[in-house]
């Protein structure tokens, strides 16, 4: 060992992936005008789990090959896949915390640890007698992820930070969105839109300003990532937007004034509109859009409640 050198280390498994049936049905949050998602029946809860740990008792593994603290990674696939056996609750937040307390509890080796989970979604198959309750198609749409930090205190774990998110919306709204009085130089081909179709890639993140409404067994407070999905796109629907900048500012505003619970909501989100390259002669309303140059524009946001 080189008493000169600093050290940060920290080891895991990524994408550990789970699908329990009969979990804990999701119930009783409270509904909101913008969304119809009243819960869930989880018959299939399926989620993809990353651990990683943290903590200088790891550290004679890297300097001197002594594993002797070492947990292996295929242990830690096989405890998070067993957790998910006996797992009561009915979020992912839930599934999280209760994975984080008992790792700690297991591994007194394990300083700090960090577990993601994101969601694997399906959706439930229609069929001419009804919806399916055996039946379900994998999507590809968006999907939940949350993240949540875990840290040693004597006997006790503490949950140290956690963010929740819906990633991957894709939206696009063919009229309702504009982009003009914007610098124009020797640099500028973009014209001024007045009314454009807009065509954006949206994650939104959250924080709550108490935890234990994320985590608490009744979920009045819990805040679902199916509303703010729907909130979200109820707000892009009804909103004349000056730009995305505008827009995610209206969005956050609203989600902040919507969820009390939250304390603060961050957005990444992408222009993807498409280039115009025909409109009719005989009614300009009807135009065809292709695919752009491959580079896009990003923008980001993240607006905090003043206590």
């Amino acid at each position: 060992m080189h008493p000169e050198h600093s050290y940060e280390i920290s080891y895991g498994k990524v994408q550990v992936p789970f699908y329990r049936v009969y979990a804990t049905p999701l119930s009783g949050i409270t509904p909101i005008p913008e969304s119809s998602f009243l819960g869930r029946n989880n018959i299939l809860f399926a989620a993809e789990i990353d651990i990683e740990v943290f903590g200088q008792n790891f550290l004679p593994a890297y300097t001197q090959g002594d594993n002797r603290n070492v947990v292996a990674t295929d242990s830690m696939k096989n405890f998070i896949l067993q957790q998910a056996l006996t797992f009561d609750g009915s979020t992912l937040e839930s599934f999280l915390n209760m994975l984080g307390q008992h790792f700690l509890a297991t591994y007194p080796q394990m300083e700090r640890l960090r577990l993601t989970g994101r969601e694997l979604p399906f959706t439930t198959i229609h069929t001419p007698q009804g919806d399916s309750n055996v039946l379900f198609k994998r999507s590809h749409d968006d999907f939940a992820v949350s993240v949540i930090d875990f840290a040693r205190d004597g006997d006790h774990t503490l949950l140290t930070d956690h963010q929740c998110s819906r990633v991957g919306l894709q939206l696009f709204k063919v009229t309702g969105s504009s982009f003009t009085r914007f610098v124009q130089d020797a640099y500028t081909t973009l014209p001024e839109r007045s009314d454009r179709p807009l065509f954006i890639y949206i994650d939104v993140y959250w924080k709550y300003a108490d935890v234990a409404h994320m985590l608490d067994p009744n979920p009045r407070n819990y805040v679902a990532s199916e509303q703010i999905r729907d909130f979200i796109q109820f707000v892009f629907h009804e909103f004349v937007s000056e730009s995305i900048q505008h827009l995610v500012h209206e969005i956050g505003q609203r989600l902040l004034d919507r969820f009390p619970q939250i304390a603060e909501v961050s957005f990444a989100a992408q222009n993807r509109t498409r280039d115009p390259m025909a409109i009719s002669t005989i009614d300009p309303e009807k135009k065809v859009y292709s695919d752009p140059f491959s580079a896009y524009g990003m923008i980001k946001l993240t607006l905090t409640r003043n206590v």
